[in-house]
């Protein structure tokens, strides 16, 4: 049998279906995305949230034509869908399928690209004014959920919107979560708006006043929509939104798709910025979601069945760096802990559980987050700053302005260093060791496995000079067994773990146990190498490196981020300084470019950064004379 979605080929095949058919499509919009994610993994909960809404708007609005803008595309997944991509929504998040977000070179109906929150007013105000100034009478509508309402860039384009008056609809999907609960004024605010039993009761009335009024009259509706709309802003009006220039409507069931629908094509004959908020259920559908709001957000692929019977894998990093800080708490007592909406991302849970009154998450505000860590250690207060690195990026001049400038001892611990897979560009941790590196006085650091990182921590919270930045990767380290106490790390001292007189693998993290397997591999082709565990991107331990440049004569760099500006590019500026001319240097690092997603081991690989590649290299540096350089090194 055929189904209502299989007919589906672009959103202008929705306005063909009957009324009756749009809560069968629904349905089955839902049933495909769980269907699909529970095999490849990926963003359920808020997907599953806006199936409706997402109907509803490509039923009312006719995209292309009409810019549709989401704020994080993990709400997108039914878009997608609809928009001639059913036939590759298997792909989802696969290694050369579709993206798990809207991206603008995959299709002419993804308005704009968005892996982080906040950002969908911003962007879609700036399509209104241009659609303005060419004369097109296109419409723009922007769906943002509640957490990402509480990005200070989102009502930074509030505002400017509320003042320019461009014609925008901007939908609010409310749904009290964003990946965890919502947190702050705001999201209390919100929830008043949509649980105000006086509001609910004087619903019903209006609603059953309404029906009383004849249907033909088209002015007759007009006046009963306001009469709705005064009445219920007597009672529970958004006067947040209203003073910012928006006119406010809501709120209104998000599951209710005929309700969704009749409301937007009354907002679309109207000008000026507009609000719509829809409240919804994240998750809805899936059985499991009730239960779990958190975890239903984004699910794993199933463990391979040849995998399940083989030896449970090491704690992840995330864990590791919990445990470690609530350890280092319950001797510390200044220590306390901030997060941007990622509690459960970024291991600080069981941190919240034992010490409530020193847990702060700030919503999605990473700016906030690094200032607010700032004035904390202004009065003596040990700040762990912990955020993704690919979410710091936001915050970057905080770091710079708010915090390095003024000697700070902030701690920063970025998660998600390196590549990340599925999620792809948006979230790859790539670009981290280059924009840190180049503030003064930053201490940046990576551990090689789980008890460097235990021992980075404890470094950071005893250093008083400045802040530090502790990066790490996604999933486990190698598993190596847990020391009991911690160890103070020496400052800029890098560690050799083996000797070698022919060349230097000199790592940094994640990357210094494919340099011991390559050592191992090389030694069989009768090249002796040394590997180093640099530990620090700044400050370099410049006197083992340069001792390394005088006795070995050649040195590979080992990194997972982005060479521009990275660990290599420091090793070379270390050399060029020295003047050592005589050194051959080859950087392996990510290539100058976006990283598509993928799984993390296809990435290193494509980029050279797996065991084989790294022996090749080093091989090869070995065959080329030493007056040419192929472009993965360079002569200093």
């Amino acid at each position: 049998m055929e189904r209502v979605l299989d007919r589906i080929e672009s959103p202008a095949d929705l306005k063909t279906l009957e009324p009756s058919e749009l809560n069968a499509l629904c349905a089955e919009i839902r049933e495909q995305i769980i269907e699909t994610v529970t095999q490849t993994g990926g963003h359920l909960g808020a997907s599953l949230g806006t199936v409706e809404l997402t109907v509803a708007v490509h039923r009312v609005f006719d995209s292309p034509r009409d810019r549709i803008v989401w704020d994080v595309g993990h709400q997108a997944y039914g878009h997608k869908l609809l928009t001639g991509r059913r036939d590759r929504f298997s792909t989802i998040r696969q290694f050369g399928g579709l993206c798990g977000f809207p991206v603008r070179t995959e299709s002419e109906h993804d308005a704009f690209g968005a892996g982080h929150a906040g950002t969908s007013i911003s962007a879609g105000l700036g399509m209104a004014t241009a659609l303005e100034a060419r004369g097109e009478k296109a419409r723009v509508v922007c769906i943002i959920g509640d957490g990402g309402l509480t990005c200070g860039m989102a009502l930074e384009a509030l505002n400017q919107a509320g003042h320019l008056r461009k014609n925008l609809v901007v939908i609010l999907n409310d749904n009290e979560w964003s990946i965890s609960k919502n947190v702050g004024a705001l999201s209390t605010y919100l929830t008043r708006l949509t649980s105000a039993p006086l509001y609910r009761r004087l619903e019903q009335d209006v609603y059953e006043l309404l029906g009383k009024i004849p249907k033909a009259g088209g002015k007759a509706q007009e006046i009963g929509h306001r009469i709705k709309e005064s009445l219920k802003n007597l009672v529970v009006p958004g006067v947040m939104f209203e003073e910012l220039g928006f006119k406010y409507y809501g709120p209104i069931d998000g599951h209710n798709v005929g309700e969704v629908i009749s409301t937007l094509e009354h907002l679309k004959a109207l000008r000026g910025p507009i609000l719509l908020h829809a409240v919804t259920e994240k998750g809805r559908g899936y059985p499991f979601a009730p239960q779990s709001k958190t975890r239903s957000h984004a699910l794993s692929p199933p463990v391979p069945s040849a995998d399940r019977s083989r030896k449970d894998p090491p704690p992840a990093y995330t864990r590791v760096f919990g445990e470690a800080l609530v350890e280092l708490a319950e001797r510390d007592p200044s220590i306390v802990a901030i997060t941007a909406a990622m509690p459960d991302g970024t291991g600080t849970v069981q941190f919240a559980e034992r010490f409530p009154e020193r847990f702060f998450d700030v919503g999605i505000a990473e700016q906030h987050a690094v200032t607010f860590a700032a004035g904390l250690a202004c009065e003596g207060i040990k700040p762990v700053c912990a955020i993704y690195s690919t979410f710091l990026q936001r915050a970057f001049d905080q770091v710079i302005h708010d915090v390095a400038l003024q000697k700070l001892p902030v701690t920063f611990v970025l998660d998600r260093g390196g590549v990340v897979g599925d999620d792809g560009p948006t979230h790859h941790g790539v670009f981290d060791l280059a924009y840190l590196r180049l503030i003064p006085g930053l201490v940046v650091m990576a551990p090689k496995d789980e008890n460097e990182l235990r021992n980075m921590l404890f470094t950071q919270l005893q250093y008083r000079d400045g802040p530090t930045a502790l990066r790490y990767p996604r999933g486990s380290g190698p598993g190596v067994e847990q020391e009991k106490e911690f160890r103070l790390l020496p400052i800029g001292k890098a560690e050799c773990l083996r000797d070698g007189s022919d060349v230097a693998l000199v790592a940094l993290g994640s990357l210094v146990h494919t340099a011991a397997s390559a050592a191992n591999r090389l030694a069989e082709e009768g090249i002796s190498a040394a590997v180093i565990n640099a530990r620090f991107v700044k400050p370099l331990d410049e006197e083992m490196i340069l001792e390394l440049a005088a006795q070995v004569g050649r040195i590979v760099t080992l990194e997972e981020g982005n060479r521009p500006g990275g660990f290599g590019s420091a090793v070379a500026e270390l050399l060029q300084d020295h003047e050592a001319g005589e050194t051959r240097l080859a950087s392996l690092a990510l290539p100058d470019a976006f990283i598509e997603h993928g799984r993390p081991e296809v990435l290193r690989r494509n980029a050279g950064l797996d065991v084989e590649s790294v022996v090749a290299r080093v091989l090869e540096l070995f065959r080329t004379p030493s007056r040419v350089e192929e472009p993965a090194g360079r002569r200093v």
